[in-house]
């Protein structure tokens, strides 16, 4: 698998790619990362990779050219992802299906935005760690990379490990304990120290099932909140669009009435002169 990374900061990638089970991805063959300047595809002295928005407002925008250079330049095939906090929140089984092809790209913007040619041209899909904003899509480029590249054959020493994790065809993972059984007054439930396996196997499934459902609890009230959130934004949005349109009728009701004064004053004025013939 080829995975290409387009950035600002290359120098990011360096350690975090060269430990654990990153470089042991890339050790066994499995894995082979290309860090691509974003700088290279540049061409003023100053090598410059953002502008200002059309239309004004606040911050910089990240210029298209360079994007899509740095991306033929590799010829990358689908997926390219943009990381972006409008992305689709990126899931387990987004990582299955990277693990699973031959090749990823990743784009990371930085600054204010990236042009939304490179979202709608060139990306095949745009992703999302959460509902957060960071510096850059590096961090969130590394993250995609650790999930994806863990799922390859060598990556790890014990794949079972990984199919046991939370998300793997699975909800929300049973907690985990290891020795001594006792610390600071705080045990290890009695089912998991016994030698009853099915008894530890029905245990784990059930703190799973709880922790999963607790979970999907916690996502429903969330976006409840967050609904309600948008509707309360949309009614004050509503309010001044009302409030602005009650003026702009007032004003074109004012604008009118002037122009039928306007109107009767030059007809008076025009039938005083044709009455002083």
């Amino acid at each position: 698998m080829r995975i290409n990374v387009v950035t600002i900061f290359p120098d990011f990638f360096a350690g975090p790619l060269s430990i654990s089970i990153p470089a042991k991805a890339a050790g066994t063959g499995g894995v082979s990362y290309n860090l691509i300047d974003l700088r290279t595809f540049t061409y003023d002295r100053h090598r410059t990779v953002d502008d200002y928005p059309f239309g004004g407002g606040p911050g910089m925008v990240m210029k298209p050219g360079p994007f899509f250079e740095a991306v033929e330049s590799v010829q990358a095939r689908a997926p390219i992802v943009l990381l972006s906090p409008r992305g689709r929140r990126f899931s387990h089984a987004d990582a299955v299906r990277f693990a699973a092809g031959t090749e990823l790209t990743l784009l990371c913007g930085h600054y204010k935005d990236v042009d939304e040619r490179v979202a709608t041209h060139l990306a095949t899909e745009e992703l999302s760690l959460g509902d957060f904003v960071l510096s850059g899509g590096e961090p969130a480029a590394l993250a995609i990379i650790d999930a994806t590249v863990r799922l390859l054959p060598g990556a790890m020493s014990d794949l079972e490990s990984a199919r046991t994790d939370s998300f793997y065809d699975r909800g929300i993972s049973a907690p985990s304990y290891t020795r001594p059984a006792e610390y600071r007054g705080f045990t290890v439930p009695e089912v998991l120290v016994g030698g009853d396996h099915a008894k530890q196997v029905a245990w784990r499934d059930e703190q799973s099932l709880q922790r999963t459902r607790d979970a999907e609890a916690r996502d429903r009230a969330e976006w409840t909140a967050r609904e309600q959130m948008i509707a309360t934004r949309e009614a004050a949005i509503a309010a001044v669009e009302r409030v602005q349109a009650a003026k702009a009728l007032k004003k074109a009701k004012e604008k009118a009435a002037k122009e039928r004064a306007r109107a009767r004053a030059a007809r008076k004025s025009a039938a005083d002169a044709a009455e002083s013939e």
